[in-house]
Order: structure tokens, then C-alpha cells, then sequence
């Protein structure tokens, strides 16, 4: 596992800088976010990515599964000058109500979607939570990618370094991934994120089913996160490699925002 996985604050810091430096004036470019927008991020974590929504004054949400994440966002937050204007949620986002937040301008899906089973049914729930002309903005790794499976969390240094491991076969990645170490808990979730497999093709089937239409998009040979933790320029994807279904095994990062039909 990568320090920076285990260090939390560390992660908050970084999602909050790739957001200031380049989500943000990606949005931009097709939906300029402003302070009276209302902002919500889904499988927030500790909210790192809402940091730089909240410091220009937007209202925000961040609502995730896990209570543990949500409880370190509120002390990372407890001293922040508009703490007044962010709220944390620790639910299940399809126990979360339209009534219970605010509508919304913006939703935020940053390496969050890979992980989520059932995304046709996902995003029809996550529509009703938008104002009319809200959008939504998403980040994921193709599951083809170099490290699509996450075994970069991996305790083993060996798998946590290992581009491609989780295309072998299911038998075969369960056994490496015993053979090496790991607990039965992270194998189990290892294993979710591979069922869930989204591919860029898969991804435009999802909107498409949902009525959602892609504003902009633009796909990364080196992903912009990666300037933050491994000191890398960001490039975006060479037309050379840009063609369907090859452009999965290269394509460390998708950016998209999308708004309904």
C-alpha cells in the first residue's frame, strides 16, 4: 500500500489540489462554477475534492458510506472559515432523499463511479437530485488501465506495483493475491471493483440509458492527480492511441461532464 493511502490527510490535501488546479477549470470550460452554486460530491471520502468549492463559497455536500471517512472530513473541516456552508453525510447514497439536501448545480463523481455495481440504476436515482441545467462531472479510471483493479491499496509492495495484475483470470488474481498476503477484506473488495469492470464503452452505454449527454470529455495518457503525487506532466491521450477499446489499456483517466438530454 502507498503511504499516501494510509496517511488521510495527505490524500485530502492532494484531491484538493488536483481540484483547484485542474477539475475545477476543466468545468469551467463548459459551466462555470460560482459561489452561489450548490455542490455535492458523491462517495466523497474525507471531501477533499469539496475544499476548493467551499473556499470560493459555494454551499456543499459531501455524503458517503463509510462514517469513519465522514468523521475525519468534520475534523478536517472544523476550523475552516465557511464551515457553516458544508454538510457531511454518512449514508448510503440510495437511502439519501431529494428533501434531505439542497438541489444541486453540480455533482461531483471523482474516482467514484468504478466502484459503484448497477450504475444504470445509480445515476437514475442521482438525476433527481439536480436542478434543471445541473451537471455532472466525472473522473474514473478505464478498468483496462494499468492499475484499473486499485491494487495499488494492497499491503504487498510486489502487487501495489504490479500494472495489469487484475486482467488475469479471476482464479488466477485470487491466488496471487492470497499467495502474496493480502486479507480477506481487502481481497473481497479488490474483487468488487473488478465485477463492477468500467470500460470507456460501458461508461457512454450507462449515460446513453440515463438520457445523459456528454458536454465535454477528454481522456489522459498521464492523469492530472499524477503532477500532484508523482511529480508527472499531464498529457492527454495521443490520437495514435485513441481507438475504441484499445484506448482502455492507456487511458488513465477519463474526464467528462455531462447534462441531461
Amino acid at each position: 500500500m502507498q503511504e499516501r493511502h494510509s496517511n488521510r490527510e495527505r490524500y485530502f490535501n492532494e484531491q484538493s489540489l488536483t481540484t483547484e488546479k485542474y477539475v475545477i477549470p476543466y468545468i469551467n470550460t463548459v459551466f462555470p462554477v460560482n459561489p452561489a452554486m450548490t455542490v455535492a460530491e458523491i462517495g466523497c471520502g474525507e471531501a477533499g475534492n469539496l475544499k476548493p468549492f467551499l473556499d470560493m463559497g459555494c454551499k456543499v455536500f459531501g455524503i458517503d458510506i463509510a462514517p469513519n471517512k465522514i468523521e475525519n472530513a468534520r475534523q478536517f473541516y472544523k476550523d475552516h472559515p465557511l464551515k457553516e456552508n458544508i454538510n457531511l453525510i454518512a449514508a448510503d447514497i440510495y437511502k439519501v432523499q431529494p428533501e434531505d439536501i439542497d438541489k444541486l448545480d453540480l455533482v461531483i463523481m471523482r474516482d467514484t463511479i468504478e466502484h459503484i455495481p448497477n450504475q444504470e440504476v445509480f445515476l437514475a436515482n442521482l438525476k433527481k437530485f439536480l436542478k434543471p441545467g445541473g451537471k455532472i462531472f466525472f473522473a474514473f479510471p478505464p478498468w483496462r488501465m494499468p492499475f484499473g483493479g486499485h491494487q495499488q491499496v494492497c499491503e504487498s509492495k510486489v502487487l501495489a506495483n504490479m500494472p495489469y495484475l487484475h486482467l488475469l483470470p479471476r482464479p488466477l488474481y485470487i491466488s496471487a493475491l492470497k499467495m502474496l498476503g493480502e486479507s480477506e477484506g481487502k481481497i473481497t473488495g479488490l474483487l468488487e471493483i473488478r465485477d463492477t469492470q468500467i470500460s470507456i464503452k460501458r461508461f457512454h452505454s450507462v449515460l446513453k440509458n440515463n438520457n445523459l449527454s456528454i458536454i465535454r470529455q477528454d481522456y489522459y495518457l498521464i492523469n492530472p492527480n499524477y503532477e500532484i503525487k508523482f511529480k508527472l506532466k499531464v498529457r492527454k491521450l495521443p490520437a495514435l492511441l485513441n481507438i475504441p477499446y484499445f484506448r482502455d489499456f492507456f487511458t488513465t483517466t477519463c474526464y467528462c461532464v455531462v447534462g441531461l438530454e
